[in-house]
């Protein structure tokens, strides 16, 4: 579990199947420690230094948009169960990869839009919360195949949002609480109505 509050950034060194990441902070990871990179959550397999190696299914590259060797990355360990929960429930399983086809900066600010897959589109609401690359936003704007953020100068600063420029690609994390929310009214859908889908839930039945 993580939170969208991004720790640092690192860079990548090497691609494929086995991934390497120069981070620039000394996270105190050992190997078998999970690791959210671009928000994909990963396990840490051997360390070297600042050096952190990680082996990626062919699931996670067919979600993701692939880490390009030198650009840098998002980095959040994961949650210790006595940390305060700053962000908002992250599980680090991307849905799905996103363009970023506007920004603008006003003030310092920036705002954002991102395109993604209209299948998605249920699972956005107007100030419900997002995961771009890791970080958690909320969404300001909403069509059916896009959604605008507003991001503040610390963000832009210290994570690599101030890098997303349109054609950008990034990784999408949609609220999990609106995916269950989404499943149970599917289900729902299926029944003559929702008191008999409750009804049918709460014995046992559905």
């Amino acid at each position: 579990m993580f939170t969208g509050l991004i720790e640092c950034m690192g860079t990548v060194k090497s691609t494929g199947t086995r991934l390497k990441i120069e981070v620039e902070t000394n996270l105190d990871l050992s190997p078998g420690d999970s690791l959210a990179v671009n928000g994909s959550c990963l396990t840490v397999t051997q360390t070297d230094g600042r050096i952190l190696s990680f082996d990626v299914s062919p699931e996670t590259f067919r979600r993701i948009a692939a880490p390009l060797r030198g650009v840098r990355v998002n980095l959040e360990r994961s949650m210790s169960a006595d940390g305060r929960f700053h962000g908002h429930y992250v599980t680090g399983h991307v849905d799905t990869a996103g363009t970023v086809v506007k920004t603008r900066r006003t003030s310092g600010f920036s705002e954002i839009t991102v395109s993604f897959p209209r299948e998605y589109s249920t699972l956005l609401v107007e100030k419900g919360s997002v995961t771009v690359s890791g970080i958690s936003l909320t969404v300001a704007g909403l069509t059916e195949s896009s959604f605008s953020v507003a991001i503040i100068p610390e963000t832009l600063k210290s994570t690599t949002a101030g890098d997303w420029k349109p054609g950008y690609r990034v990784n999408l994390e949609f609220d999990i609480i609106g995916k269950y929310v989404a499943r149970a009214a599917m289900a729902a859908g299926s029944k003559e109505s929702l008191r008999e889908y409750l009804e049918e839930y709460q014995s046992g039945r559905g």
